[in-house]
């Protein structure tokens, strides 16, 4: 029997959540986006993170499960106050993640053809 996660567990392993984290980034510098070494907002990297959380079947994670998982696989988190934005988080991505997360985009995209 398949038991459901609590309200204190995830849905995904920790794996496969920086799996989708790190396609979702490369996804982002696929369409010819800058992602290293700059602050961007939580809300412009949101559309990658659904495109990656759709294509790994998995369900689309809340702000504060992003911040988290980003802040883990190395990047700068900056919470901003709610009124300043819908999506309270700023981030800014190290070239060294960056290019880790294009690499594993990279060969995601390969063993699909």
């Amino acid at each position: 029997m398949i038991e459901q996660p609590n309200l204190f567990e995830t849905a995904a392993p920790a794996a496969q959540v920086e799996r989708i984290l790190l396609y979702a980034l490369g996804e982002f510098q696929s369409r010819g986006k800058v992602l290293a070494d700059r602050e961007l907002a939580l809300d412009r990297l949101r559309g990658a993170f659904k495109r990656a959380s759709e294509k790994f079947g998995a369900e689309e994670f809340p702000d504060e499960q992003l911040a988290e998982g980003l802040a883990k696989l190395g990047a700068n988190i900056k919470r901003v106050p709610n009124f300043v934005a819908k999506h309270p988080f700023r981030v800014t991505i190290t070239t060294e993640l960056s290019n880790r997360a294009y690499e594993l985009f990279r060969k995601e995209s390969e063993e699909r053809k």
